[in-house]
């Protein structure tokens, strides 16, 4: 059985949990697909072998291959606007009439407006734009660039954060899912603790300003002198940690007096989920440079940015961030509904009024993001990693999908456009299949 801390980005399809729920789903209508989707595809923890297969997804909502719907709290962070949304659907229609396709060594108005919209949205002198087919590429331009803003190559990263797959991605990353058994990563690549109030890896977080965490950061950034880039989560979307109100002050703080850049990964995060458009918002600072993901592309095609400060403007003459689809007038497309949806329906304000009204039991949450802490004793925090699992796989079962992060965390993501009603009915099954779990486990009678 893999360790707890191989559970960090999700929950994995290798335990018996897993197992079962999928021997149950290959008797139905998925199975012949899933045996394929076995046959074919190379085996991952996250992924083959799956769960189940799905033949449609609307709105809020996954219909499976037997013609069942599950409400998605899941949507891997692309479904702000909901899967499907008309405007964003007929955005890429339009476009695909036009121009499908952008060669290299040419633009077009499309990619012109989006990088335009971003420079407009984001605060401070945050307006230069790259565009990427992926948050994973759009890190990877980001380190680059920073190696050509500073002259240093040497970053700076926290343990348990994600930042992509690839191989420089997971080199700051600090999951060990990921850098486990890779080899050499990157060099130069520093870590330390995060902040974390709930769990301090250094049991030292008190007080208003006091945080053990951020002087580590501090003190590492000062005794190295050559570290050109700290590269972190705004939020950590897994388990949902959200820095306390002074961190990110601090933080900005050490890295202008040590020369490093600020680099915040809003992947997961940005794009109205935390209620703001960017999460960094909330703290009142602005950093050097900012990715945003997932949800750009809304949920139809994929899409990262990299939005930087007009002054790192300094690599005319290589190239940091040189994508095949870098230009694509598609995705820019899409990009640009999806953020006329979010200021049309007002998904900004909806996103803290019904974060605000799903806030049940002793739960962390910024947004429309939220993280349930699973425990088996509140005073030792040790985690309930088995009847999360059960939870989450009850919850599946009565139609209502999310991930369990670090073993123990429910996280929930839910799309900014689900009704009140709709709201409800997910948060009954919760308490319901919480309920019932608890029964099961003891813990009530």
């Amino acid at each position: 059985m893999p360790v707890i801390g191989d559970r960090s980005e999700g929950d994995l399809n290798l335990t018996p949990f897993a197992r079962a729920s999928r021997e149950r789903t290959k008797t139905g209508a998925a199975g012949p697909i899933l045996r394929e989707d076995e046959r074919y595809f190379v085996h991952q923890a996250l992924s083959t072998p799956c769960l189940n297969a799905i033949q449609a997804c609307s709105g809020i909502y996954l219909e499976t291959a037997d013609g069942r719907k599950i409400i998605d709290f899941h949507g891997n962070n692309v479904h702000q606007v909901g899967f499907g949304h008309p405007r964003v659907v007929e955005a890429v229609k339009a476009q695909l009439e036009i121009l499908p396709f952008c060669t290299r060594r040419f633009t077009n108005v499309k990619v012109v407006e989006l990088a335009k919209k971003l420079a407009d949205l984001a605060p401070g002198d945050l307006n230069k734009v790259l565009l990427a087919p992926a948050a994973t590429l759009a890190v990877s331009t980001a380190l680059k660039l920073a190696r050509a803003a500073t002259g240093r190559y040497k970053t700076l990263s926290v343990w348990d954060s994600f930042h992509g797959a690839s191989l420089d991605a997971i080199t700051v990353g600090g999951q060990a899912l990921f850098r486990r058994g890779m080899g050499p990563l990157l060099p130069g690549a520093e870590h330390v603790p995060p902040v974390d109030p709930y769990h301090c890896p250094l049991k030292e977080c008190s007080g208003e300003g006091s945080c053990a965490c951020a002087g580590y950061l501090e003190y590492v950034l000062a005794k190295d002198g050559e570290i050109g880039a700290v590269i972190l989560e705004t939020v950590r979307n897994t388990d949902v940690v959200i820095p306390p109100p002074w961190y990110y002050q601090r933080v900005r703080e050490a890295c202008d007096q040590h020369g490093a850049l600020l680099i915040l990964d809003e992947t997961a995060v940005g794009l109205g989920r935390t209620g703001r458009m960017f999460a960094f918002e909330h703290w009142g600072i602005v950093p050097d440079m900012v990715i945003l993901g997932k949800g750009l592309g809304g949920g139809v095609f994929p899409l990262a940015a990299l939005v930087v400060r007009e002054g790192l403007e300094v690599a005319g003459e290589g190239a940091v961030g040189h994508y095949t689809h870098e230009k694509t007038p598609l995705g820019a497309a899409a990009a640009l509904a999806v953020m006329e949806v979010i200021k049309e329906e007002g998904l900004l304000e909806r996103a803290v009024a019904l974060g605000r009204r799903s806030l049940v039991g002793d739960v962390r949450g910024i947004g429309f993001l939220y993280g349930v802490e699973l425990v088996k004793d509140r005073r030792t925090k040790e985690p309930a990693t088995s009847e999360a699992e059960a939870v989450m796989y009850r919850c599946l079962e009565k139609g209502l999908n999310f991930k369990v992060s670090r073993g123990n965390v429910l996280t929930l993501s839910p799309p900014l456009i689900i009704g009140e009603e709709e709201l409800d009915r997910a948060l009954d099954i919760l308490e319901e299949s919480l309920q019932e779990v608890m029964v099961e486990y003891g813990y009530l009678r």
